[in-house]
């Protein structure tokens, strides 16, 4: 695809710009490292276009903070503040989710998992956002903790221009026929292999 050009350009009828207005359905799968950080770093492109960005990370537990979210957050915080790029939402599972006026015990992932979903599907009706991440969200469809029909009905039919970024090992054979970009990080070689911990910077 030299210089961003598609190999071929469909008999559809839509106009070049009409064409690249559509969105995305996009699912970041494989053992590799780096699925997450590259929605993350997508989200940021996406703030500089004034897009309206909400992240839902499940499985993490909500204690944990990674750099990401501290930089989007304050991403967030100056659009509050001087209308510059987009809004920025982050929520996660494992002690409650964000919206929930009740402390989650961490006892029952599977509840928190379905109520994130049930969150999602209702935001993605009313046309909340412009992109959602839904991080490590292959695990709760691999571990039967979401209806994976659900999912794939949701997020093929959703309504407007919604651009969707699912992340996580092992993503669903249903998942990855409706999705529109898949990208496949491949293990090569990592560190931890050899026993060297997580660092700061680096992992979180």
């Amino acid at each position: 695809m030299p210089q961003g050009q598609p190999l071929t350009v469909p008999d559809d009828g839509l106009s070049t710009r009409e064409r690249r207005e559509q969105p995305l359905l996009m699912v970041h799968t494989g053992d590799g490292k780096g699925k997450s950080t590259a929605a993350f770093g997508l989200a940021i492109r996406a703030w500089s276009q004034g897009w309206n960005i909400g992240v839902f990370q499940f499985v993490k537990s909500a204690k944990w903070r990674i750099g990401e979210q501290t930089v989007l957050e304050r991403l967030g915080a100056l659009h509050q503040e001087t209308g510059e790029g987009g809004s920025v939402e982050w929520h996660k599972m494992g002690a409650g989710w964000s919206w929930s006026r009740k402390a989650g015990d961490e006892t029952d992932h599977a509840a928190e998992a379905a109520e994130g979903w049930g969150e999602v599907k209702r935001r993605i009706a009313t046309q909340d956002h412009d992109l959602l991440i839904l991080d490590e969200f292959t695990y709760p469809m691999e571990w039967g903790w979401v209806d994976v029909e659900d999912v794939v009905d949701t997020l093929g039919q959703r309504p407007g221009r919604q651009f969707v970024v699912v992340t996580g090992r092992r993503a669903h054979p249903r998942l990855v026929e409706v999705a529109d970009l898949v990208t496949e990080m491949t293990k090569v070689k990592h560190h931890m292999d050899r026993g060297q911990k997580g660092q700061r910077g680096i992992e979180w």
